[in-house]
């Protein structure tokens, strides 16, 4: 079974469809076993959906939505 390094080292080349069968096989294995490797490539495909959009800027409201909501945290 691969290790979470090797995961972590084909996640871009999974993502982008790279990768040979047996290595898809492989890392599917691994993913259907390990949840901190399932959560690291979904995060990772969250940033990658997300990079598009990283250029425009912030409206106010979303800056004051988001500050509010560390706000109610840090009171926690």
């Amino acid at each position: 079974m691969l290790s979470c390094r090797e995961i972590v080292n084909h996640a871009d080349q999974l993502l982008e469809g790279d990768l040979s069968l047996s290595a898809r096989i492989a890392i599917r294995f691994h993913l259907l076993l390990c949840r901190h490797c399932r959560r690291y490539i979904k995060q990772l495909r969250w940033l990658i959906e997300a990079i598009p959009f990283m250029h425009i800027k912030a409206t106010e409201a979303e800056v004051d939505k988001v500050m509010n909501c560390i706000h109610s945290r840090d009171n926690l």
